[in-house]
C-alpha cells in the first residue's frame, strides 16, 4: 500500500477533512484527518494495521508482548494492531488528566509494549502515555501510529513508526495565516469542546 492508496482509505470514509480545526494540542491546521471514520469500518482498520504491522521490521515483531494505547483515539486502533500482531491489546485512561492502566488491565514488569496512537501531532501525549505504560512496569519497545503529522518533529524517546507522514502545517492560535484566520475553528477530536 503507497500513501496515495492509504489516503484513499481516509477519503473513502470521509475522513480527511477541510476548514479551520483546533487540534488536541491547542495547534490551529486547516486539514483533519478523523480516524475513528477510518476504523469505524473492521475491515478498513484491519487493512491499515495489517499494512502497518507488515512494514515493522520481523526482530520488531517478535520482541512485542503487548500492545497498549491511549484512550479515546487509541482504542480501537490498538485493538486492531493486537490482532494483527496476535497479541493482548489494552488501553490507558485519563480519569484524573493523567494517564493510568484501569478497568484490571495491568502488565509485569518487564513487559515488551508497542505504544499505538492514531495520530501524533506534538507527541505530547504519546509521551505521556509511554511514561505511563514504564510507570506501570512495562518496556516501550517503540511507538506506531497511523497517521505523523509532526512534519517529522516528534521526539517520542523510543523507534516510532507511522503508516503515512504528513506535511500538513500547524499553525500556533497567535500566528494564524489570514485566509485560515476568517473561518470559524471547530474542534472535531474526541476532547473536543
Amino acid at each position: 500500500m503507497n500513501d496515495d492508496a492509504i489516503l484513499d482509505e481516509f477519503r473513502a470514509a470521509e475522513a480527511l477533512l477541510e476548514g479551520h480545526f483546533i487540534l488536541s494540542s491547542g495547534l490551529r491546521s486547516s486539514r483533519y484527518l478523523q480516524c475513528a471514520r477510518v476504523l469505524m469500518d473492521p475491515r478498513r482498520a484491519a487493512r491499515l494495521c495489517d499494512e502497518l504491522a507488515g512494514r515493522f521490521p520481523a526482530e520488531l515483531r517478535e520482541r512485542i508482548d503487548v500492545v497498549i494505547a491511549p484512550a479515546m483515539g487509541g482504542v480501537i486502533v490498538g485493538h486492531e494492531m493486537g490482532r494483527s500482531l496476535g497479541v493482548p491489546a489494552m488501553f490507558l485512561e485519563r480519569p484524573t488528566g493523567t494517564f493510568e492502566l484501569r478497568r484490571g488491565f495491568r502488565i509485569d514488569p518487564g513487559t515488551r509494549v508497542l505504544m499505538m496512537e492514531d495520530v501524533v501531532t506534538t507527541g505530547l501525549s504519546s509521551r505521556e502515555a509511554i511514561a505511563a505504560i514504564q510507570a506501570a512496569g512495562g518496556e516501550v519497545v517503540a511507538a506506531a501510529s497511523l497517521v505523523d503529522r509532526s512534519n517529522g518533529t516528534a521526539d517520542l524517546g523510543v523507534p516510532f513508526h507511522p503508516l503515512i507522514r504528513l506535511d500538513v502545517p500547524s499553525y500556533h492560535p497567535d500566528a494564524l495565516p489570514a485566509d485560515l484566520a476568517a473561518i470559524p475553528a471547530i474542534k472535531p477530536g474526541s476532547r473536543a469542546a
